[in-house]
């Protein structure tokens, strides 16, 4: 764990903390003499990631909203830079 952290230029609680939400999440799990693994269940990570996805693109037309940008010309310029 400590040298994670000192990889990551961060203090062991955060790498601590964020594995166990992850844990909790279910994308990783651990095995008591083996360490921790990474699921292997796809449908699950997909709706992490969907749900991940989701929640960025509603912020993300909350800050156009901010801005003046309506949702219609915000995907219109997402469309552009892809």
């Amino acid at each position: 764990m400590r040298e994670f952290a000192a990889q990551l230029q961060v203090n062991p609680n955060t790498v601590q903390k964020a594995l166990a939400e992850l844990e909790d999440c279910g994308l990783i799990y651990t095995e008591r003499t083996n360490g921790k693994f990474i699921t292997q269940d796809g449908a699950l990570i997909a709706k992490v990631r969907t749900e991940y996805a989701s929640s960025l693109a509603e912020k993300y037309l909350h800050d156009m909203n901010n801005i003046g940008v309506d949702a219609k010309t915000a995907v219109e310029l997402l469309n552009n830079n892809m």
